[in-house]
């Protein structure tokens, strides 16, 4: 018979993986307290932005030794920030499994010409041996692959005692998952992913061991005034008190203090991971319930619960990756046109298929309406009967 449409629509279809959907109940209203017209060197303006960092440390829990920061470029400008200043006196290991991964492959080995440099590689959908790192060298690795849905199930093997520094980009992962601090010497992300923030600026936080090599080493390459984190041969501590290397938007300091709030008033980190794995949840229900379609990352436990990216599976298509790839944009074009779920394309050097963000501010009702329509775009597409 004939699939008929689903009578559930979303309410919110926004499931793009950055920018990311905005808070539950979120207006312009929110950000009526923005200091436009006014410059983040006045005291008002240095207030907003230590806010949104007092705020960042509280949300997660944060140790008091560990420094923030909030740095010009989104999670791009803050990891190139770490690896240019910090890299060098060590041997260095990249991991990587998806393509943000391989851009920083490409720093280390193309850009900044480190000499003793390895990276090991998975492709989408793996994650690769991290015990392959000798933790006598600093690694560099992302915690949540956003265009692969991998990611680090914990870190133990990251060993308390490591002499290496750990650069970690938690773009996808930071108000999403448990991040063990004391394993993470440089962290970062970006405000546009699990809190629903505005694009352009990133956050740096800086442990102990980091700051250590910061004020020790002046690297052998050129620094870009947009990477420079010390003064006079020690570490600029205003950045880690509000100010900035250059202007940031004032509006999108303050919609990152409305996100930071908001997390606050739910529950805090606890209630952030819990609705993101509820997501999850959802997500690997609907699987279950259609078989032509399933997680790029097979394995459970590497399975990201924020970002998380489907492949066509139906034997019909699975050996014809032209035919998935064209299946998949008509599908995305369809659901689209109907107002149904935005910007949900695998990304562009990904596998044919889906990616549905699923982090804290998107809510369940809206992700389970918008599969059961992905259930119904391929059957239309693919003229396939409706199952139950």
């Amino acid at each position: 018979m004939t699939a008929t449409a689903p009578a559930t629509r979303p309410a919110k279809p926004h499931f793009s993986s950055g920018p990311c959907a905005k808070r539950p109940g979120w207006t312009l209203n929110a950000l009526d307290d923005a200091l436009t017209g006014r410059s983040h060197r006045s005291k008002p303006g240095l207030a907003k932005l230590r806010e949104a960092i007092d705020l960042t440390r509280a949300v997660l829990g944060i140790p008091d030794t560990h420094r923030i920061a909030i740095t010009p470029g989104s999670d791009t400008g803050a990891v190139e920030m770490a690896m240019w200043s910090l890299l060098g006196p060590r041997g260095v290991d990249v991991a990587a499994w998806e393509s943000f991964g391989q851009d920083w492959v490409t720093d280390a080995i193309k850009q900044l010409k480190l000499s003793d440099c390895r990276s090991f590689v998975a492709p989408y959908g793996e994650l690769p041996d991290l015990g392959q790192w000798d933790p006598q060298r600093d690694i560099v690795f992302t915690w949540n692959g956003t265009t692969s849905g991998v990611r680090v199930p914990n870190g133990d093997w990251i060993p308390d005692d490591r002499a290496g520094l750990t650069i970690c980009d938690a773009t996808s992962a930071a108000f999403a998952m448990d991040l063990p601090w004391d394993k993470l010497d440089v962290t970062t992300w970006s405000w546009q992913k699990i809190l629903g923030g505005e694009g352009a600026h990133g956050i740096i936080v800086m442990g102990p061991r980091a700051i250590e090599r910061l004020e020790s080493y002046d690297p052998a390459w050129p620094m870009p005034k947009l990477f420079r984190m010390k003064q006079g041969g020690k570490v600029n501590e205003s950045l880690f008190q509000g100010s900035t290397i250059n202007t940031p938007s004032l509006l999108a300091v303050e919609d990152a203090i409305d996100g930071l709030r908001w997390a606050q008033s739910i529950g805090g980190l606890p209630e952030l991971i819990r609705r993101c794995e509820a997501n999850a949840a959802c997500v690997a229900e609907w699987v279950a319930r259609n078989p032509w379609c399933g997680f790029l990352a097979e394995r459970p436990e590497i399975r990201s619960p924020s970002s998380i990216c489907l492949k066509i599976v139906d034997p019909a298509l699975a050996s014809d990756t032209e035919l998935q790839a064209r299946t998949a944009a008509s599908i995305v074009t369809f659901l689209d046109q109907e107002g149904i779920a935005f910007d949900i394309g695998a990304y562009r050097t990904a596998p044919p298929g889906f990616r549905f963000w699923a982090g804290a501010t998107v809510e369940t009702t809206d992700l389970a309406a918008a599969l059961e329509w992905l259930t119904f775009a391929y059957r239309q597409i693919t003229g396939g009967k409706e199952t139950e």
